[in-house]
């Protein structure tokens, strides 16, 4: 139990996707305008991430290694992240306009997330068990969350703040990032 709380952990804060391994950036500096909008891509993030990693070892374990197709994992992997992003959108539809209106064009923009796809490919390239890959994802989207949101908090305080003219929009967002990033590298000391 406790290999399945450092992979958590180790997902969420060590290895954090967005801050030490720099995958999901797109969104990460795009979409984070707003807290709102951050938390609503994370939280759809969160979703598409652990169902598209969990199909993905099941089938990947199911189909492509014992018909010995193993080189065909990165297109096994787009294909379902596709259609997972896909399901969820015409669900999403029928069921609940409203937050199918919120999500807008940032739930399409999941499937074009490395991040995803990378979760998915460092689980089955780590041999993770079908459990570990779940609890890997989990703390991945959580992480992905995570630093959505605190930079979108952040983004929105650094508005209305006095800065100058020449760091105001992207320069100052770059910034803010590299500190970030430099903070979650305090968490490495963290289960060794």
């Amino acid at each position: 139990m406790t290999d399945l709380g450092l992979i958590l952990l180790g997902a969420l804060l060590i290895n954090n996707f967005v801050l030490a391994q720099f995958l999901g950036l797109c969104p990460f500096m795009g979409i984070t305008r707003s807290m709102d909008t951050a938390l609503a891509t994370g939280l759809a993030t969160t979703f598409v991430l652990s169902l598209a990693a969990v199909l993905s070892h099941l089938l990947y374990h199911g189909i492509l290694v014992p018909l010995d197709l193993t080189y065909l994992n990165i297109l096994l992997f787009i294909v379902v992240i596709a259609g997972v992003v896909q399901l969820i959108q015409v669900y999403l539809r029928a069921t609940s306009p409203l937050l199918h209106q919120v999500l807008g064009i940032y739930l399409p923009l999941i499937t074009s997330n490395c991040a995803v796809l990378g979760v998915t490919l460092l689980a089955i390239n780590q041999s993770l068990t079908l459990l570990e890959t779940l609890v890997f994802a989990i703390g991945a989207a959580a992480g992905f969350t995570l630093v959505m949101v605190l930079f979108g908090a952040l983004r929105e305080q650094l508005e209305h703040a006095p800065v100058p003219a020449a760091f105001r929009g992207t320069p100052l967002a770059l910034i803010s990032a590299g500190l970030m990033s430099l903070a979650f590298m305090g968490f490495q000391g963290i289960g060794s």
